[in-house]
């Protein structure tokens, strides 16, 4: 029998968080510097 299933998994909620803000934050500043770059270009 093996001893790693009783052994508990190591929270790492706080891993997924941060892979989620390294990766969202550039995606939201990319999506408002796209949506500044459109309005600017349709107002003129």
């Amino acid at each position: 029998m093996s001893n790693e299933s009783s052994r508990p998994e190591p929270d790492r909620r706080w891993l997924i968080a941060v892979a989620w803000i390294w990766v969202g934050a550039p995606f939201a500043y990319g999506v408002y510097e796209l949506v500044h770059k459109v309005t600017q270009l349709f107002n003129g």
